[in-house]
């Protein structure tokens, strides 16, 4: 069986009957997990394991685990700080914060690889203009340049540890207030603002080997009047086209509320795939899932096949004994310690923003 173009979330910490059934149907490729689905490592681990022992090839699984407060995994996990901590060291130290933005990209993969989970949703590449607080402090810097070296770097970290890195929220959330989970967020700026500043980060990533994007929820209508992930301007014409990029395109969650304008599910869903996408999300709405595995009929490309294989985490990471007890890992650990240290603000384990999903 291939991997189909949905990917679904799970109710809690283990798989019920009736989820192990919905994810060997053929239009499931992926699984996304949040902190609901997380009590230890160790039930994390035994979790993974039964989620890629459904099914043959494997299924994808990913996580939101950007730092600060989109940790979903939080006890026996190093505490990564936001990315803003990383920028404003930039202003300082570029090449110190080049260094830890590495360590911090080897961390956080090599502890979800160990879980054996496949990619974490992350470098958030939006421009921090500090209007949206959905985005805030995940954002690296209000600079293209540093966004995209900073991005750069951390991409390089999670590489080392065989993780696959997903740039989003093509072609950028930061400059709108309003948060798609709640509105549909509109950006009225021309396209030429949009690619000098935003797209920016985008177009360099992906010159250094981007594996995946995820577009925004955000309607620019100087561009297109469909939000950027329904838009095949957006995403076969600009992204693909343009800028050249060959990785996975994934949507938002078609759960959100910007999403919803686009009619019922299984219409959202199809104009995502139509529109450029490889693999749509459904998240946090069980019954919304069920109809969209009832109700989609959609052939997934050999192209799309071909680039979701390659998210798959890189084979027999270490065990978590075996990284602690790595040099290379304690050291990368100490180094993240030290990030933000004296600014006061870091958020408090645990303190997730619930809005804050991608």
């Amino acid at each position: 069986m291939t991997l189909g173009p949905v990917m679904l979330d799970l109710c809690g910490t283990e798989l019920s009957a009736e989820e192990r059934e919905m994810l060997c149907h053929p239009l499931v490729g992926g699984v996304i997990l949040f902190a609901r689905n997380f009590e230890s490592p160790q039930q994390l681990i035994a979790l993974t394991q039964a989620i890629h022992a459904v099914r043959q090839p494997p299924l994808l699984i990913a996580v939101d685990h950007e730092g600060g407060r989109v940790q979903r995994f939080r006890e026996g996990f190093t505490r990564i700080p936001p990315m803003r901590r990383l920028g404003e060291l930039w202003d300082q130290h570029p090449q110190s914060a080049r260094r830890l933005a590495h360590q911090t990209g080897y961390v956080l993969a090599a502890e979800l690889r160990a879980c054996f989970v496949d990619f974490s949703f992350t470098p958030v590449l939006d421009v921090d203009y500090g209007e949206s607080r959905v985005i805030g402090d995940r954002a690296f810097h209000r600079e293209p340049q540093a966004i995209a070296e900073l991005a750069h770097h951390l991409m390089l970290g999670l590489k080392e540890a065989g993780m696959a890195a997903v740039g989003k929220h093509f072609p950028g959330h930061g400059f709108v207030a309003a948060d798609s989970h709640l509105a549909i967020p509109v950006d009225e700026r021309d396209f030429a603002d949009l690619q000098l500043f935003d797209i920016e980060p985008f177009r360099q990533l992906t010159h250094f080997g981007l594996a995946a994007i995820m577009p925004a929820h955000v309607i620019y209508p100087k561009v297109d009047d469909q939000p950027a992930g329904f838009s095949a301007k957006w995403l076969k014409g600009i992204l693909r086209g343009e800028l050249g990029f060959d990785g996975v395109i994934f949507s938002d969650d078609l759960s959100m509320e910007a999403a919803k304008a686009g009619g019922d599910v299984v219409t959202r869903a199809q104009a995502a795939l139509e529109a450029g996408c490889d693999m749509v999300l459904m998240c946090n709405d069980t019954m919304s899932a069920q109809a969209l595995l009832a109700g989609l009929e959609y052939t997934i490309p050999a192209v799309s096949l071909a680039r979701l294989t390659r998210m798959h985490g890189k084979p027999h990471p270490p065990s978590l004994v075996q990284l602690h007890e790595n040099a290379h890992y304690v050291e990368a650990v100490h180094a993240i310690g030290s990030i933000g240290q004296g600014s006061g603000d870091l958020p408090l384990a645990g303190a997730i923003d619930p809005c804050a999903q991608r």
